[in-house]
């Protein structure tokens, strides 16, 4: 039945699409993949890179960063409720604490745990476009980028202009946010607000989120310096969220900041990249929302961080390289106070060979921690270039990950941490292929990780009560996978068709039946297919259909689709999701809402 069912998803997935795409006003070629120390057009990339441009975002009939990102292939977004309240991020079978977060390029990893990944999460409005890097990518970015980072990059102003908009829906949304930019004569601003709240669509679940964004240029006609600032507060009811299903009184508030400052000095052959930023988190549950005194926790941590980057260019290629400091701080009830400072030397060098057909990047990331002493990355990317269109490229790389503190020290009556937890450890391999023409664009990639010591909250057997960190010993994982998109005109109007697919196999299963708290319920099957369509001149409508398979055999199917009516200066949105009310389970015990709509208003004025 389930292999009938599979089949019956597949050909859907082929009738509509989505994968995604570059924004249709801008070729591969010139878009540069900011997150990489050296800086390569996308078309030249021998990894794994997925761009999710402005454009694909307004076409995917999502709200939040966290319903975009489960649009994708490959990455598993664990939400608990709507709109973003809390979700958690993993690609390719790892963990949230193994999937690095970047915002302009800044580290927004958490000591304290990954669980807080998503609180960084920006408002769609201020995205310019979204880099996902999927495998080893500690040699780029360090310890967290286990299994993948993605690097969020965010707006550039480049005229006046104001818009306001309004969202209501079902469960008593209510959304309102402004977003102004400001070209000035020596200095540029973004500045964005918005708020998001609701009832919930079952007892203990509202919410009232808030997001506060403000991004500025200076001195931009001689030496630019560039200000980013941000601010998220989410407020929510947590029915079921953690601990047990019949905890159905929870409650958590977080917030998670950010200022950073960066500039950028270039010659004709060096590029020179400074930035300093700070990042806080602060996160305070209760386990009784009316009863503080009952359980509470109360975590504040805060990174401040510095770091160089810098490319030179020379007829041996281009030699990449930098520093990055920081140091943590944390204030806990529950872990205590603790502070970690860590280095992070690296290096690499692109070189090309055979008429600028063949490309290797050896590189080399070496981290020292004040808690866990050295660790070293290294990795080596290989591209071939059989034409203009079509590539093929392969990557091997090592990757650490040390404990959070929450691994190490955290307890509660059901949970305790292990401050005798070893470092997780992988090799991991891939080997793929890219083609892109203006109709047609695929990529295949098939990949492999071998780790061991991950780490995961167990249980030693089914009567045990108490959930312990611990070290699970090797694990192999495996997969494969697909994104085709076609781009075609009816009339004069662009439409897009396009499927991703991912298939994942790890033998996780079969040696922690000691129930694993987090690890347990990776992704076998995922695809993801969209079909965006325009039939008139101010009309687009979009339709999203998501199969997802888990090891333990839960699946289920989620259809959402989105229509949008422009009138400038006024655009009329209407999003329904999961629209043949799915009953479905990504995270622990929370099933995920019913039906549901949004309709919402936007004033652009210019």
């Amino acid at each position: 039945m389930k292999i009938k069912f599979a089949c019956t998803a597949f050909i859907l997935s082929v009738l509509m699409g989505y994968t995604q795409e570059i924004h249709k006003n801008q070729a591969l070629d010139t878009i540069m993949i900011a997150s990489t120390r050296i800086e390569l057009p996308f078309k030249e990339n021998s990894r794994t890179i997925t761009i999710i441009s402005s454009e694909a975002i307004k076409n995917s009939a999502a709200n939040t960063i966290a319903d975009l990102l489960q649009q994708v292939a490959g990455i598993d977004i664990r939400r608990r409720g709507t709109s973003g309240s809390q979700a958690d991020l993993y690609i390719r079978g790892g963990s949230f604490d193994q999937t690095l977060l970047l915002i302009d390029g800044i580290k927004m990893d958490d000591a304290q745990t990954g669980h807080h990944t998503m609180n960084a999460a920006l408002p769609i409005e201020v995205i310019e476009r979204i880099e996902i890097i999927k495998g080893p990518a500690a040699r780029v970015f360090g310890q967290n980028a286990f299994t993948g980072a993605i690097n969020i990059v965010t707006k550039k102003n480049i005229e006046n202009t104001m818009s306001f908009k309004t969202e209501t829906g079902s469960f008593g949304q209510l959304n309102a946010g402004v977003t102004v930019s400001a070209d000035l004569e020596n200095s540029s601003h973004i500045v964005h607000v918005d708020k998001m709240s609701s009832e919930g669509y079952r007892h203990n679940t509202d919410y009232d989120n808030s997001s506060y964004f403000v991004k500025s240029v200076f001195n931009k006609n001689r030496k630019a310096i560039e200000m980013i600032a941000t601010f998220q507060e989410r407020k929510f009811g947590a029915n079921g969220f953690y601990a047990r299903e019949s905890a159905t009184d929870q409650y958590e508030e977080t917030q998670n900041s950010l200022i950073g400052f960066s500039t950028q000095f270039k010659t004709e052959k060096l590029t020179f990249k400074p930035r300093v930023y700070w990042k806080r988190n602060q996160d305070e549950y209760l386990y009784l929302r009316h009863d503080p005194a009952f359980f509470r926790n109360k975590h504040i941590s805060n990174k401040i961080g510095a770091e160089v980057n810098a490319t030179y260019r020379s007829k041996a290629g281009i030699t990449g390289f930098g520093v990055d400091f920081s140091k943590v701080f944390l204030k806990s009830n529950n872990l205590g106070h603790r502070n970690r400072f860590m280095t992070t030397l690296f290096l690499e060098h692109k070189l090309k060979l055979l008429n600028n057909t063949l490309d290797i990047t050896p590189g080399v990331a070496v981290t020292y921690f004040s808690d866990f002493e050295f660790y070293a990355f290294p990795g080596l990317d290989l591209g071939f270039k059989i034409n203009d269109q079509l590539k093929v490229y392969g990557n091997i790389g090592y990757t650490y990950r040390i404990p959070t503190y929450t691994d190490l020290f955290y307890t509660d009556p059901s949970t305790v941490g292990n401050s005798e937890l070893e470092v997780e450890e992988a090799f991991a391999q891939e080997i793929g292929m890219k083609y892109f023409s203006q109709k047609f664009s695929g990529s295949l990639a098939v990949y492999n990780r071998d780790a061991k010591n991950l780490i995961d909250f167990v249980r030693l057997d089914t009567t045990e009560p108490i959930y312990t960190a611990t070290n699970i010993t090797e694990v192999n994982t495996k997969g494969f996978e697909v994104d085709v998109a076609y781009h075609f005109k009816l009339k004069t109007f662009k439409q897009t068709w396009a499927i991703g697919y991912n298939f994942l196999e790890d033998n996780l299963l079969n040696q922690n039946k000691a129930l694993s708290r987090y690890s347990l319920n990776t992704l076998k099957h995922h695809m993801t297919t969209r079909l965006s369509t325009q039939l008139f001149k101010n009309v687009s409508q979009n339709i999203v259909y998501k199969y997802a398979e888990r090891t333990t055999g839960d699946c289920y199917n989620v259809w959402d689709a989105s229509i949008v009516i422009n009138t400038k200066p006024l655009e009329f949105t209407l999003t329904a999701s999961n629209i043949f009310n799915a009953h479905y389970i990504e995270a622990g015990f929370v099933p995920m809402p019913p039906s549901h709509v949004l309709l919402g208003l936007r004033y652009n004025l210019k």
